[in-house]
Formats: C-alpha cells, structure tokens, sequence
C-alpha cells in the first residue's frame, strides 16, 4: 500500500480532476471566465472581447449549449455575463431561466460581443475576457485548466495575477504519477477511501437515462439499442457498453442541462472513462469494491496520461479515456498489473492517430469508436497477447509508451506552427467572426431529431439566430482550418 501522504495527494488530484460539469467544457470555460470579468466589473457588460486560442474556439463553436437548443460561443458567453455564477464552476449557468435565455437572445442580437483569436500565445487553453461598460473596464483570464482563472483586473489594478514563472511553477504541485503507482494506488487504497468515485456513475449513467428519452445529437445510442443494431452487434455486454457510453455522449453535446462527470476539463472523457467500465462490472457480477477500484483506475490513469498530454490537444480525448476504460475493464476480468500494461499499449498502438476536430455531437462516433478498442485490448490481454515494440509507435516500457509516444510532436500544440500557419490561424479568426456577425438560425432540431425539453424551466426550442447565406458553414471550414494545421 502506498503511503497515506500520497495517498491524499492523490486522492486531491482525483478530486480535482474529476469533477462535475454542464454541457461542454469549453464553451463553459469561457462562460466561467466572462462570469468572472462581470462580477468584477460589477455591472451589466455593454462590450464583451473574448481574446481565445484556437483549440478553445475548436471546441466550442459548433456544441449545444445546454438548456438553450442552441450552440456556440456567443450565447454562452451572454448567458455567463446575465446569469453565471463563478462560485459555482463548470456549472456556472446552471441557474438559466425562461426570462433569462430570451435576455441572452437579445444580448446576441444586440451586437455586444466580438470573438477573437488570441495571437502570440504558446498555451493550448486561454481564455481572456474583457468586459467594459460606464467607463470601467474588467479582466479574467483562463490559463492551462479550465477552471484555473490567473488573472483578474479592474481598470488597470490587478485583483490576481499568477501568470509569473514563479506562480506558475508554485502551482505545480500535483504529484507526478506513473502507471506502477496509478494501479497501486487502485487496488491497495481502503475502499473507504475511494468511494466517492462512484459518483462517477450516478451522474453519467443519469445523462445516459436522459438520452433515451428524447432524440438527443445523432442518436448513436439509441440506435445501437434498436433491433437492427442487434441483429448485428447482438444484445450483448458489447452492444450495452456502447449504447450507454454513446448515449451519455449523444446528450450532453446535444444541449441537455444535466451534469456530468468530468476528467481532466472534460465531460466526454469522464464519461468515456466510467459508463464501459460501469456497465461491465454490473453485466460481469463484479462486486461494488471491485467497480470502486475499477473506475478509480480507468479514471486515475486518464489523469496520468493527460499530465503528459495536456488538458487540449489534437488528440482526441476519448482516446485518452478509452485507455482508461480498457484498463479498468480488463481488472474486472481478473487482470493483473502486467495484462492492464498489455491493454494500455494494446490502445496506443491501434487509435492514438484519431485527431480532435472540435466538440460537436458526432464526439459519440468517436467514444463508440474509443469503447469498442477498449474492450478488444482487454480481451487480447487477457489472452496474453500485446503489441510489442518492433510493430509500431510501442515502447516496452508503458510509462515510455504513454508519456513519449502518445504525446509527441505530432500531437504537440498548435502554437508551435502559429508562425508558419499564421494564415491558417488567420483564416480560422475570420470564420469565427463571420460566424458571431451573421449567426445561423437553429433550433433543438439542429442539435437534436426533435425538440426536447431540457429542463422544466427552459423551453423545448430556442429561435435565436438568423439565417446565413446558403452553403455557407463557417464552423466547418474554420474546423477544416484547424486540420489543416495538423
């Protein structure tokens, strides 16, 4: 067992990591942040600049909005200067009304918000807002974690300021882990100690219950549950896995005001990382301490490879999270430490190419994608089988395999061709303008088959934009930009 102070340090870690979130994190990292500005400023905004990177506008132009039916930047950006809370985190509009989301519709409408790009930075997660109104302006800034707010102004007095080296090195403090010590830590810690990580479960299996309901995204789990998809995937472990992994997936980027679960800043990857690895321990009879130990796995070893990842990338995260799963799924087998290491390259070798092209809800096709590997690289294994490292990208040694390979040049930040891909970056700025200027007209349909109710208090189709020109997608040409920057 390993020693209680590491214990609770790691067990801070989780805490932190794994938390709960409203809709998509991105989107809501911006609202947290303009939340903030407003507080300060002490008033209703009449100006808002939004000064993000590029993977913050990747992720959060083309998701739903929850509670509102419908997506993007600008109405979570007004909703996080009329209702949002910064008190209250990745949840920060979660006290959205009626009178206020027609409030956010006319804030959009009324021009007051301009998105820009923010030049000259080498963080993958920033996030800056300026709000101005009476003659005073107010600064918030989001560095590295979505919810790790560095700097705070009003009129030119700093109320925070951690952008310092030194404040930046102080924060560094999470323990470095290493897979050795992500699987002592699962299977040695007294389960008291760890159960909060059912949690976990309760929420993102109460989202995937809400998906059922209603027509959520593209419906990917709903149609692994019709008769069609059984004749072909069986009514199966497999087919329920990804059913209820994909469903949670198909609600939450749909707009549905129901927490989930996050890891490491995003909900898709808390979710990747507890519904197979919940499903499977109910189907398999395993105990409840063995799902404690189980989701504390997959959860913690999503953590340990994001410390090298980053909290965004061009890698898909649910690749991340998969390898997380296909961990704890292969313990609830009976692995032991050496099979768990067999399926963490098992997935490395075979999906670590999938690239994130922003958070929309066909994320599902990816998670489904994710959670069938993970569960093919558990039972390989299980066999005793196990890429080696003269196929491909593997190294024999796992941590090497998950901190050299998995994250390397080839996933590194985009700030590094921002100079060589200026235009690029440029190209992806003026999208994004076009798109806050002449905003498209959706509705719940947008998002979802039919409208839905998202939550008693909100109405089950928001009209809020007006239509672009036809053909014109400026959310998948500045996602097209991005690729292109690859």
């Amino acid at each position: 067992m390993l020693e209680k102070q590491i214990r609770e340090q790691i067990i801070s870690l989780i805490n932190r990591e794994v938390v709960p979130a409203v809709g998509c994190t991105e989107p809501m990292c911006v609202s947290l942040c303009v939340a903030k500005a407003t507080e300060t400023l002490g008033c209703r905004p009449e100006k808002i600049t939004a000064l993000l990177s590029a993977n913050i506008l990747k992720n959060a132009m083309g998701v739903g909005i929850p509670g509102t039916g419908m997506i993007g930047l600008p109405i979570a950006i007004a909703l996080g200067a009329l209702v949002g809370k910064s008190e209250y985190q990745l949840e920060v509009i979660k006290d959205l009304t009626r009178e206020t989301l027609e409030e956010g519709k006319q804030y959009v409408s009324e021009d007051h918000i301009d998105i820009k790009l923010k030049q000259g930075i080498t963080e993958k997660l920033y996030v800056e807002i300026r709000c101005e109104a009476q003659g005073h302006e107010a600064t918030a800034i989001i560095a590295h974690s979505h919810t790790n707010i560095v700097y705070v102004e009003r009129d030119g007095n700093a109320i925070l300021d951690r952008r310092t080296p030194q404040a930046g090195a102080a924060e560094q403090k999470d323990i470095q882990l290493n897979m050795r010590m992500v699987y002592d830590f699962a299977m040695t810690t007294p389960e008291e100690e760890i159960n909060f990580i059912l949690k976990t479960r309760d929420y993102n299996f109460r989202i995937a219950e809400e998906s059922k309901k209603h027509n959520y995204g593209h419906c990917l789990g709903k149609t692994i549950d019709r008769p069609l998809s059984h004749g072909i995937f069986g009514n199966s472990i497999f087919s329920h896995i990804i059913s209820k992994t994909a469903s949670a997936c198909d609600a939450r980027m749909g707009g549905a005001m129901i927490p989930v679960m996050s890891n490491s800043g995003s909900g898709n990857q808390g979710i990747c990382a507890t519904n197979p690895v919940a499903v499977y321990a109910v189907e398999n009879e395993n105990t409840e301490e063995e799902l404690i130990r189980a989701l504390t796995l997959s959860h913690l070893t999503a953590i340990y490879i994001k410390q090298n990842l980053g909290k965004l990338s061009a890698l898909c995260g649910c690749v991340v999270a998969s390898i997380g799963s296909s961990c704890g799924i292969t313990y609830l087998m009976g692995g032991d430490y050496t099979r768990i290491c067999h399926s963490v390259k098992n997935m490395i070798a075979n999906i670590t190419g999938m690239i994130c092209d922003g958070a929309k809800p066909s994320c599902s096709l990816k998670i489904s994608s994710g959670v069938s590997t993970a569960l093919l690289s558990a039972l390989l294994s299980m066999e005793g089988k196990c890429v080696s490292s003269v196929e491909g990208i593997i190294d024999d040694d796992v941590d090497r395999s998950s901190s050299k390979k998995l994250a390397p040049k080839v996933f590194g930040p985009y700030s590094r061709k921002q100079t060589k891909d200026s235009a690029v970056m440029h190209r992806l700025s003026e999208a994004t303008r076009k798109m806050v200027q002449r905003p498209r007209r959706t509705t719940a349909c947008a998002m979802m088959a039919e409208p839905v109710p998202s939550s008693p208090s909100i109405p089950s189709a928001v009209f809020a934009f007006t239509p672009t020109q036809e053909g014109s997608t400026p959310i998948r040409d500045a996602s097209r930009s991005l690729i292109a920057a690859l």
